[in-house]
């Protein structure tokens, strides 16, 4: 019998997987970037269109950083301000941009904001010219459909934070609109827009599919695209090593300072009541809360309604290489989500249970690396003993999976680490270690989390223009591939049919793993 009391490990579950799993993502990142750059004979170095697309990739993050967050700002306090019937539906639907395939959304902004589209058909009716989207602008318009919602939805949880006590003093004090703006809510921006803004930035450092197609020429090239013309065009390893270095230490720059930005002291805790919004209730108020509320429903709106009204006329028209590629992007998407949950399971448990470092540091590799360059050095490492065009597709779906990886954890983490607070001395005291309590303890109640990640992981990888379009075989291609193909080919009417279809396909992937997580809830 012992002497006295010995200390309890709260770990029923081993925590070496997840470090493994880190370990090996940490690998791949890393080591694809050292094959490619070990394989460089004598590089020529950067060029002046290199260091021209570093300051186009920096001025155009910076501008869809700062944009997206200015217009959040008044958006989110519409929404933190006012209760209207279809406020839940239409707040769910600001995700909506975030899953959306890239080439979809380009595709309905053309339809909107293109030479032919609504809007220059709108300025044509009173004698002004067309929109030109192609350049910069079009760049930092797409890159704001994109992260607009994902920026909403940061600054609401922040005033959703902000307790309802205090607004209830703010009103008994008599204070208005511009005491509590002052008091209240500069100071929660203050915490909440430099993180918010470190997040999209890092983001949008690595467009490649935006950029592809509404870049507009050589001034419009993004690091990531240069990386690609590099491999493609110019098979400069060196060069393109440089370039994914240089974008690599910046996404991290920039992730490590949303990570690291001194978030304050906060409001304090309150009563969880309902908040209520005494500073709204004035007619200018209620029209600009109104007015911006509505402008961010139509701007995120009208280009999937676009997608809907061109793409169904080309539903009866799709050549037979649309749906072969649609076959071969659901079997990459399925691998992509199996690794994906193979992978982040054990390092999300891991990073749970205390072992952080290396699982965070794997996760912003996986934010911060280019696709191109992992897909690239699996290829440089495959040549020697077969074919890498035989291996693409697991290639593609290895990529996606770490792309997808940094969202899943930010899911995951706390979940597993709720369930493991809450039951793990229990499991010690009925014995229950290993696979026995992630079987009854935390897959079941984690499985609303899983199938979100799931779903994720799924539509990301349906719509994912990358990697393929690098390696893939002329015959062989997935279906964003064969969008952009067939635009290339001026086959509108079936590349917009072509795009419906993958809208449909990476939505109903997304709604079906994402309810069938849920589904214990609603029975």
């Amino acid at each position: 019998m012992a002497e006295r009391a010995q200390p309890v490990s709260l770990r029923p579950v081993a925590t070496w997987p997840g470090t493994c799993a880190a370990l090996l993502v940490a690998l791949l990142v890393l080591g694809t970037l050292a094959a490619v750059a070990m394989r460089a004979e004598g590089g020529s170095g950067l060029g002046a269109a290199d260091w021209s697309a570093l300051r186009f990739t920096l001025i155009q993050a910076s501008l869809s950083a700062l944009f997206s967050v200015a217009l959040a700002v008044p958006v989110a306090r519409a929404l933190a301000r006012r209760r209207f019937f279809g406020r839940r539906v239409l707040i769910t639907l600001l995700g909506a941009p975030f899953i959306l395939p890239v080439i979809v959304a380009i595709l309905g902004l053309l339809a909107v904001f293109g030479r032919s589209g609504w809007l220059s058909d709108l300025l044509s009716l009173v004698g002004l010219p067309p929109v030109q989207i192609y350049g910069l602008h079009g760049v930092v318009i797409a890159h704001v459909f994109f992260n607009l919602p994902l920026a909403t939805r940061l600054i609401l949880q922040g005033w959703q934070e902000i307790p309802a006590e205090r607004f209830r003093l703010a009103a008994q004090l008599d204070a208005g609109p511009k005491a509590i703006w002052q008091l209240l809510e500069q100071p929660m921006l203050r915490q909440v827009l430099p993180g918010a803004t470190a997040v999209i930035f890092a983001i949008c450092l690595s467009s490649f599919a935006v950029a592809l197609t509404l870049g507009g020429g050589p001034k419009a090239t993004t690091l990531e695209l240069a990386i690609y013309q590099a491999f493609h065009f110019d098979f400069d390893l060196g060069r393109a090593a440089i370039l994914s270095g240089l974008q690599l230490g910046l996404t991290v720059m920039a992730a490590l300072l949303a990570l690291r930005v001194p978030v304050g002291e906060g409001f304090g805790g309150g009563l969880d009541r309902m908040v209520a919004r005494w500073d709204g209730a004035g007619t200018g108020a209620r029209i600009a809360d109104t007015l911006w509320i509505t402008f961010s429903a139509l701007f995120l709106m009208l280009p999937l309604l676009a997608v809907f009204v061109s793409g169904a006329p080309g539903l009866l028209h799709l050549p037979a290489s649309v749906w072969s590629a649609t076959w071969v992007s659901i079997q990459v998407a399925v691998l992509s989500t199996l690794l994906l949950l193979l992978v982040a399971l054990p390092m999300a448990a891991s990073i749970a249970l205390g072992r952080k470092g290396l699982g965070e540091i794997a996760g912003i590799l996986g934010l911060a690396a280019s696709p191109l360059v992992i897909g690239t050095g699996l290829f440089v490492m495959i040549y020697p003993v077969m074919d890498p065009v035989v291996l693409a597709l697991p290639v593609t779906a290895l990529v996606n999976m770490v792309m997808a990886l940094p969202f899943a954890l930010r899911i995951l983490v706390p979940r597993i680490r709720q369930v493991m607070q809450q039951n793990a001395r229990l499991a010690l005291a009925l014995d229950m270690r290993g696979r026995r309590v992630w079987a009854v303890v935390i897959l079941p109640r984690c499985r609303a989390q899983i199938g979100f990640a799931a779903g994720l992981t799924a539509a990301l990888s349906l719509g994912d223009l990358g990697v393929i379009a690098l390696f893939a075989d002329p015959e062989v291609a997935t279906l964003p591939l064969q969008v952009y193909r067939l635009m290339g080919a001026y086959r509108m009417q079936a590349a917009e049919g072509a795009a419906l279809l993958l809208f449909v396909l990476s939505m109903g992937a997304f709604w079906l793993l994402d309810r069938g997580g849920r589904f214990h809830a609603e029975a």
